[in-house]
């Protein structure tokens, strides 16, 4: 597949985690809908690796300890964003979400030692700049939006957990990480309930009916599962930092997008002019923290993402 159309749809994929999310509504409580996505990614990993890859997965025997710890922060990464999706417009919790690199910038700095470069401290100022354009307390989106803004932080903490244990996960890796996160998120199916699995929603636009649960199916497979194994794959022909900075801007416009045509949602003035400083600053940032590194497989957007999957 040429890397162009798989960029393209690694990008849709992970813009469509809000539309899944809200399509869902209350019928599944956000808690059993992370453990549902988080379980079916993890099937479809399954599937998938050994299909690609011609061999069977195998058990991280010398590495259960950092395999269940990032899977415990993949699973709290996930399930804080699309928690952050119920609260909030998609193109607040995307936006917010962009702060990845700068938390991973200030991570790095302080507890791995990494010397802050002076063209780091004047882009996060410009990202302060944006941070305070977008008006995050304003409204009634307060708690929605520092809500997506800990997200970066939490997948930020991974990044610079696995950079100083000089962990890069590989696709066998990740899917085992994903069924540790699933498996500790399982107590939500009797603290939360299953939901309503079975229950269908009349989408007249459509003219028909669906099951709730394909969306669960949805954002699993589509979102999470297929954008962490395309990844992997896209990482084989380009590096991680021009994924990255392709990735940066692309997807959270395109999931923006996807808020206005399938909900209506639009931005405020301010959320379009500081988001859109906050993405050009978070790209700049992670061409500055690329240069030298063309090769290694950091993905600061998206809070580092491509480390989770490996190249």
């Amino acid at each position: 597949m040429p890397v162009v159309v798989l960029l393209a749809l690694i990008t849709i994929s992970e813009a469509t985690i809000g539309v899944f999310v809200k399509l869902t509504g209350d019928a599944i409580p956000i808690q059993t809908l992370n453990f549902y996505a988080l379980s079916f990614a993890a099937a479809f990993l399954a599937l998938s690796i050994p299909q690609t890859t011609g061999r069977p997965l195998r058990f991280p025997r010398g590495n259960v300890k950092d395999t269940v710890i990032i899977g415990a922060l993949i699973a709290a990464q996930i399930s804080v964003f699309n928690y952050a999706m119920t609260l909030v417009p998609i193109a607040n919790a995307v936006v917010f979400w962009s702060v990845a690199p700068f938390f991973v910038f200030i991570f790095s700095a302080l507890f791995l030692g990494e010397p802050a470069k002076k063209s780091y401290v004047l882009i996060f100022g410009l990202a302060l700049v944006g941070i305070v354009l977008a008006k995050p307390l304003a409204g009634g989106d307060w708690f929605g939006n520092l809500v997506a803004l800990s997200t970066g932080a939490i997948y930020a903490g991974m990044v610079t957990y696995m950079r100083h244990e000089g962990r890069e996960e590989t696709g066998n890796d990740i899917f085992w990480s994903m069924a540790a996160g699933a498996i500790l998120l399982s107590p939500a199916l009797v603290l939360a309930g299953p939901g309503e699995v079975g229950e269908f929603v009349a989408y007249p636009a459509l003219g028909l009916s669906l099951p709730v649960m394909l969306w669960a199916v949805c954002l699993g497979v589509v979102s999470t599962g297929f954008a962490y194994f395309g990844i992997s794959l896209v990482l084989k022909q380009i590096t991680a930092n021009i994924y990255s900075l392709v990735d940066i801007i692309v997807s959270p416009i395109v999931a923006a997008t996807l808020g206005y045509l399938v909900f209506g949602e639009v931005p405020a003035q301010g959320m379009i002019f500081g988001g859109g400083l906050l993405l050009l600053s978070g790209f700049f940032l992670t061409r500055e923290m690329s240069r030298g590194k063309e090769t290694a497989a950091v993905h600061p957007c998206q809070c580092d993402r491509t480390n989770a999957v490996g190249a």
